[in-house]
Parts: C-alpha cells; structure tokens; sequence
C-alpha cells in the first residue's frame, strides 16, 4: 500500500494532449495511483486508444476530442467530464508542437502555430478549468515546460520561447490562485526519446550533446515523469505551489561532466 496523500482514489484528471508519448505515459501514471483520468487531444482514434489504456488499469475514463486552440472546445471537455464525474481535481496541460530551424527563416505562421498550442493553450486550458477550480477550492494543475523554460536550445526558439513562457505563467498562476486552493506547477522533463523526437536525437550530433550534457549519460524514460506527476497531482503538495520540477538525469545542476 502507498502513502495514503499520495492515493488519487476518486479524483478526477483531465490530461490535455495525453494520447501519444509524454502525456499518455503521465495519464497511465495517474491512473496507477488510483485516479480516474481522460486523456484527450485532436485525433479521435488516439483518443480511444488512450482511454482503452486507462480502462485496462481498472479506471473509469470518456472519449473525448479536444482542440487546445479552440475556447469552446475546452469548454465542451471540461462540461462533459463533469456531466461524468461530477468534478476535475487534476489538469495536466501537455499540448505541445514543435519545430527546428535557424531563426532568420523561420515563418511568422510557425511561431504563431507554436506559441498558440503551447503557451496559449495552455493559458487557456488553466483559465478554463482554473475557474472550475477556484470555484470548488481545490486543484492541482501541471503544465509540461521543457529545459528551455530555462535555457537556450539550438534553432528552436519559438519553441522556447513558449516553454519560458509556459514556466513563467506557472508562476503567475500559482501565485493568483494560491488563496483559492489550487496548486500550479509545471513538470520539466530532461531529454527523452520520443516519437515527437526521436529524429533529432538517434545518432546525430544534437543527441550525443545531451548525452555528453546529462550526468545519468542516458535519455529519460517516459516512465520516470510518473512519480513527480503522480506527487504534483496529490495531497502530499498540498503547500507546493509556483514549482517547476526537473527530471532530467542532472542537466540543469551540471557545469563540467568530464
């Protein structure tokens, strides 16, 4: 048996952009440790098999699609979990898009596609389901930053320029809705091979960087983002709040590895 303030028996998560790579990992996380979870995001088909993944560990869940850059499609998610469950205990905002290239030709509409989806669904989401929230006294919401909410990474400056901004609306956040009962933090994960990024790691120059950057010497697995979900997402954080939490094998404490 578990620390019972980490027991997320009978709450409710919502995992925007939970259906592939990070975000599934973390909605399979939060349903070992008790928690009912909806896993969501654009595409129907990815929806189901999500859910399907939540059934299987004996949670309740609901297929539903969700488009992050569409007010009343977040509106629409968080009414039909609440028809279902009655309430949402948990946000994890997981949404994101990226892509590499050298600044000086970089598109207006890449940066806009980028900052909408990342930064700007994510806002949303946390306004949207923050009102629900406040309204109950209670949440716990997680935003997925990345390591350039902190530092800069080669050619992808939209991309972190809307993960800085994902970390510091955490903060804003946090900071606003402290009286109301809801914690807001974000996850950090470090570099892990996923689908979303496994081209750019295996066996190119960027890949061995990190690897030379990451005292572990190896890339995250999914898995190891569950236990600091599972933790930002229970009782026992009950006074942690405006916290970005890294799990990336010791990059960012790291000046000289060798």
């Amino acid at each position: 048996m578990g620390h019972p303030l980490l027991e997320l028996k009978d709450k409710t998560a919502v995992v925007i952009g939970g259906t592939s790579g990070i975000g599934l990992a973390l909605s399979r996380g939060l349903a070992q440790a008790g928690a009912n979870v909806v896993p969501t995001g654009r595409r129907a088909a990815q929806v189901r098999e999500a859910v399907s993944a939540v059934q299987g560990l004996g949670r309740k869940s609901l297929a539903t699609t969700c488009d992050i850059t569409d007010n009343s499609s977040v509106e629409n998610l968080l009414k039909l979990v609440c028809d279902t469950f009655g309430s949402v205990e948990i946000l994890v905002n997981c949404a994101g898009t990226i892509k590499r290239k050298p600044t000086l030709e970089f598109a207006d509409a890449d940066w806009d596609t980028i900052l909408e989806t990342n930064l700007t669904g994510t806002y949303r989401a946390c306004r949207i389901f923050g009102r629900h929230m406040i309204g109950r006294r209670y949440g716990r919401i997680i935003n997925v930053g990345s390591l350039s909410s902190f530092v800069g990474l080669y050619e992808v400056a939209a991309y972190s320029a809307s993960k800085g901004g994902v970390g510091t609306l955490t903060k804003a956040l946090a900071v606003e809705w402290a009286k109301f009962g809801v914690c807001v933090n974000a996850l950090i994960p470090g570099v892990l091979r996923t689908d979303l990024n496994a081209s750019l790691l295996d066996g190119t120059e960027r890949g061995r960087e990190f690897l030379i950057r990451t005292p572990m010497r190896r890339f995250g697995k999914l898995d190891e983002l569950q236990g600091a979900t599972v933790f930002l997402a229970s009782d026992s954080a009950s006074f942690v709040t405006g916290h970005l939490l890294v799990v990336d094998g010791g990059i960012l404490a790291s000046g000289v590895n060798q």
